[in-house]
Order: C-alpha cells, then sequence, then structure tokens
C-alpha cells in the first residue's frame, strides 16, 4: 500500500502541472510599415495651371519582403494659384500598416533659367544665410530671421517662391517656432546685383522688414 500511495501522490502532482491555466496571455505582434523612396526627391515646380508633375515614387516593406503602391492626395493643390502646397504619398503594406510621406509643389510661372540660390548677408546685420533652389522657382532660405548672428536659437528655415521677375511670395507655413510668414516680397537682380526682401511675421517678429544681399 505504501509504494501504491507513493505513485498516487506522483500522479496527481503530474496532473497539477499540466493543468490548464485560465487568465490573460500576452502576445507579440511586430509593427512594421513600409519606407518610401522618392526617385526625384521631394520638391516638384509646375506652371500656373499645370497638371502634378510625374512623380516617381517606389514603397517597400523590408519586414514582410513586400513591394506596395504609393498613392498621393493632391486634395490641398490649388495649381491655379501661385503658393506652394502639400502633396501626401501614402503606402500600405499587405496589413493595412500605412506610411506617409509629404511632398511639396510649388505652383509658378517663373523661368527655370532664374537662380536665387547662394549666399546671402542681411544688410542691417551682416548676418549670413543660406538660399537653396529646390526645384524651378521654388527655394528654401536657412533663416528667415536671421536676427543677430549670436541668436542661435531662433534660426527658423522657411520656403518661398518667385512669381515673377521682381516679385517673392513666403506663404503660410508651419515653424518649431509657430506659423510663419511674409508679404511685400521683392527681387532686385538688375546688374547682378541680387538682393530680395520681405517683411516677416510669426510668433517672434510682427512686419518686420528683413532685406538680404547676395555675396
Amino acid at each position: 500500500m505504501k509504494k501504491l500511495f507513493i505513485v498516487s501522490a506522483i500522479a496527481a502532482v503530474a496532473f497539477g502541472a499540466c493543468k490548464k491555466t485560465d487568465g490573460p496571455v500576452s502576445t507579440l505582434h511586430n509593427y512594421s510599415k513600409p519606407t518610401i523612396k522618392m526617385a526625384a526627391g521631394d520638391y516638384y515646380s509646375i506652371p500656373v495651371g499645370g497638371m502634378l508633375p510625374e512623380i516617381k515614387a517606389t514603397a517597400y516593406d523590408s519586414f514582410y519582403n513586400e513591394e506596395c503602391t504609393v498613392v498621393y492626395d493632391q486634395t490641398k493643390l490649388d495649381n491655379l494659384v501661385p503658393g506652394i502646397y502639400p502633396v501626401v504619398a501614402t503606402s500600405k503594406n499587405k496589413y493595412g500598416m500605412a506610411a506617409n510621406r509629404t511632398l511639396w509643389v510649388a505652383v509658378t510661372n517663373i523661368t527655370d533659367s532664374i537662380n536665387l540660390g547662394g549666399s546671402y548677408a542681411r544688410v542691417a546685420t551682416s548676418d549670413t544665410v543660406q538660399v537653396t533652389k529646390l526645384a524651378r522657382g521654388f527655394y528654401r532660405t536657412s533663416d528667415v530671421g536671421a536676427n543677430g548672428a549670436s541668436d542661435t536659437i531662433h534660426v527658423i528655415s522657411a520656403y518661398f517662391i518667385q512669381t515673377t521677375p521682381v516679385e517673392l511670395l513666403m506663404p503660410a507655413q508651419s515653424t518649431k517656432f509657430g506659423t510663419l510668414s511674409a508679404t511685400g516680397g521683392t527681387i532686385n537682380t538688375v546688374a547682378s546685383d541680387t538682393t530680395f526682401e520681405y517683411s516677416i511675421q510669426n510668433n517672434f517678429f510682427t512686419n518686420e522688414t528683413r532685406v538680404f544681399k547676395k555675396f
């Protein structure tokens, strides 16, 4: 009887070890989304009334080894009004996980032969800013404020377009210091002496004129 008792006890322990456990079960899900790559970059330019330029983009999800389709949302693009507009590229993998990338389209009739890119100094303070040509008539300045060489905190990069040989437009745009816009933008390229100016407005500046002269 003693041996039978020992066997029964072992069986009871084994049964208890195999008994189903009820309660929450933790699971691990892998989250992956495609990576969107642009063949010609994120900046485009079209004439007033023109169609969206041909955008060549690919999307690939490396986790699922899947090539994904890219679609474009043009609903915020007004091709009849000069300006800078966002076009959002979206791609989803087979599980519906989405990736987005914002492209920027300038609407302007300016000729591509004009290039305002280069180094400029603010006339009032001699601060240096860099202007980069992104596409036809489409530019980015490294600092719209140029509020003194010692002020490295409030540097604000912004986009603008050239709309005519003597005018520029810096539409309202979001920055790390709030919404920024500019009015009264003018350009002077007489005798290769390029200057441009505008009145800047955002949380730190109110109708303050900035004049820049190319080196």
